[in-house]
């Protein structure tokens, strides 16, 4: 059963006043448990949360309505999913100079922008051959899943899509499509590109989630599973939950017949001296249902590293 709903929203507009805009935020979801996070900039807004179908109403129509807000975010780019156990920690609101980071203050999608393609439309645009397909997520994202004959910036952060793009010749890439999780970053990734000279320059509206959630499976293109940053690691088509797991090491997303315990098959190797075999111990007191000698100790470890991994991928995305 689904007891959750989430919610994934982003609009770029003038959010000069984003400090005082948090308070009230912070405040409205807190005392109707909606847990996860939203950045504000003065360039707009991003943000995972979930909580009760009735809480994420509630905020909805706050948006709708409340006196900070009301009107700011029409026409924002808003999608709904649903999770069997919340997915979120806790509530953050962060202010931070871009709400995307590329730092590059000359892409600013509020001016100027790429032709968004629905998704319904998109399997016919990325099947043309004039068409130069482009992944603007991080490596560790494509890796899980991606569309077919996409091209791979393999990038760590999504500010190193930079110098992806100053090694494509504009006269040589004419018409370029681009994707990501949510639409965000290929919508500021397009805003970019345009201004580097790329004469047509299209992206998914509303991204992979979208695409997974009105494409039939038996027409998709995308192959994989769809990395999402809380912890139901992935989704799939019709945005249920996927198979992938994260690794307790890096904190990347594998597959499940790709780990070492709880481990990625790098940390694994890397591990120190004795660490699989005491792994190994650990799961298999776990699944005895027995407590394990240094199975506290190493579950807190696991859990300060993966919490410090994955502010710090939320810090780039």
């Amino acid at each position: 059963m689904n007891r959750f709903k989430v919610l994934a929203l982003y609009k770029f507009a003038d959010f000069k006043d984003c400090a005082a805009l948090k308070p009230e935020l912070a405040l409205f979801c807190c005392a109707r448990g909606i847990r996860g996070t939203f950045i504000l900039a003065p360039e707009g807004i991003n943000g995972t949360v979930a909580g009760t179908p009735t809480a994420i109403d509630e905020l909805m129509d706050w948006f709708e309505t409340a006196s900070l807000w009301a009107g700011r975010l029409a026409g924002a780019e808003a999608k709904f999913s649903s999770a069997t156990e919340m997915p979120f920690l806790r509530m953050k609101v962060r202010l931070k100079p871009e709400i995307v980071t590329l730092r590059a203050p000359e892409a600013d999608p509020s001016k100027l922008v790429g032709t968004h393609v629905e998704a319904q439309d998109w399997n016919r645009l990325i099947s043309r051959n004039d068409v130069t397909l482009i992944d603007t997520r991080n490596d560790y994202e494509v890796k899980l899943g991606t569309f077919s004959n996409a091209r791979d910036p393999a990038t760590q952060s999504f500010t190193e899509f930079k110098d992806y793009v100053a090694k494509l010749d504009p006269a040589q890439h004419p018409k370029v499509a681009m994707f990501c999780t949510g639409g965000i970053r290929c919508e500021k990734a397009s805003a970019y590109m345009l201004q580097q000279g790329f004469k047509e320059v299209f992206h998914l509206k509303g991204g992979i989630l979208k695409y997974l959630e009105s494409v039939p499976e038996t027409e998709s293109r995308f192959n994989g599973e769809c990395f999402v940053f809380d912890e139901r690691v992935s989704v799939v088509h019709g945005l249920a939950e996927g198979e992938a797991v994260l690794c307790r090491g890096c904190r990347n997303p594998m597959r499940p017949n790709e780990a070492v315990g709880s481990l990625c098959a790098a940390c694994a190797e890397a591990a120190p001296a004795g660490a699989s075999e005491r792994e190994r111990q650990m799961e298999l007191a776990r699944a005895r249902g027995e407590a394990h000698l240094g199975d506290d100790a190493a579950a807190t470890a696991a859990r300060n590293k993966a919490a410090k991994l994955a502010r710090r991928k939320q810090s780039v995305d």
